[in-house]
């Protein structure tokens, strides 16, 4: 197996296993409760490796015309979906590889696809248009057409599904097939992520801010300063905090009483170049975070938005995605090169790092 070459982990991360693919790796993921790591790139390339040495269990090639755009793995772990450049999605089989079905769209790229909560629905985003599928690839409900082209798709619970796109983020009740709720704001929205509670919605915006609403209050605020586009958002499981990309720092948002509004967030300073990717544990208040020109580090967020480190690595280009495995154990990313890497994390203690050990 070719390796990456890659600077020693520090701190909390241990490194285990690396492995190449064929093209700019985009998009991973743990399939089979955590036995196996799932990875695309964008030349349409499948990758499968057991999750403890890192071995090949299975690959495919061009399974999209033109090129793989997204991917999303079922709740159970046992199917994914991938969409891509000629307009298709796919539903795969996460233990040998093999395609079960083939969902046509029609002409043109499939940027988000998003399995629900209960695993009952996909959604998929094409053009002006959501579309929902059951497991068994029968269209379910399709929107009326978007002002714009969605940019962005999240489900608040197994019944409510979220689309961005120009000025308005929409909330949907799939069992009415109704829209339930429109958030309107007058900018470009890039990227969203929900609460867990899916109370609070937060948008990057292509004018370099981010925009939140409180759903059940109807309250609106906008966080600006960021010397880019805050493509990078994710909160983590409790919802108290909101970390943030946008350039090199790491914006943390403290949703804590009143907040965020008319506190001072905290500042993760580490990084040397631009955020690509960001991510939370399942579990507790750890971060991990990427960027463009392959520094990754893990983080021990406290309810204020500060942080320490507790661990580094290095690979050799831009950090494409960044998954925890269901467990936590251990950290996987894929890279601009092809590269993936896995590291084995270790707590030492049950509080924060104020450093590297």
């Amino acid at each position: 197996m070719s390796g990456v070459e890659v600077f020693s982990p520090q701190g909390m991360l241990h490194k285990s296993w690396t492995a190449q693919v064929d093209d700019y790796a985009i998009t991973c993921g743990w399939v089979l409760h955590g036995k196996a790591f799932l990875v695309g790139d964008v030349a349409g390339g499948l990758y499968s490796f057991e999750a403890k040495s890192g071995n090949s269990l299975w690959q495919q090639k061009e399974v999209h015309h033109g090129g793989l755009l997204a991917m999303s793995i079922h709740p159970d772990g046992e199917t994914f979906a991938t969409a891509g450049q000629d307009g298709h999605v796919l539903i795969w089989n996460s233990g040998d590889g093999s395609s079960s079905k083939v969902l046509e769209l029609g002409t043109g790229w499939v940027e988000h696809l998003k399995w629900s909560p209960d695993g009952l629905f996909l959604a998929v985003a094409f053009s002006r248009r959501v579309y929902l599928f059951g497991i068994d690839g029968q269209e379910h409900w399709r929107s009326n057409e978007h002002p714009s082209t969605i940019s962005s798709i999240a489900w608040s619970r197994s019944n409510e599904l979220a689309t961005a796109c120009y000025g308005r983020v929409t909330f949907y009740d799939v069992a009415t097939k109704q829209v339930k709720q429109k958030l309107e704001w007058q900018g470009s929205l890039v990227s969203m992520v929900l609460s867990p509670d899916g109370d609070v919605v937060a948008c990057g915006s292509q004018d370099n801010s981010v925009h939140f609403w409180r759903r059940s209050t109807n309250q609106d605020s906008e966080m600006t300063g960021y010397p880019g586009k805050p493509s990078q958002l994710a909160f983590d499981q409790t919802g108290t905090v909101l970390a943030t990309g946008g350039g090199e720092v790491i914006t943390v948002w403290s949703f804590l009483g009143n907040g965020p509004e008319g506190t001072v967030p905290g500042q993760l300073s580490l990084h040397t170049k631009s955020i690509s990717s960001l991510a939370f544990s399942n579990l507790g208040m750890l971060l991990a975070s990427g960027d463009r020109n392959g520094s990754i580090f893990v983080w021990f967020i406290r309810k204020d938005g500060q942080g320490d480190p507790l661990g580094a690595a290095f690979v050799d280009d831009l950090v494409g995605a960044i998954a925890w495995r269901p467990d936590d154990s251990a950290l996987a990313t894929v890279n601009a090169k092809g590269g993936v890497n896995l590291w084995d994390f270790k707590m030492r203690t049950k509080s924060s790092a104020k450093g590297f050990s």
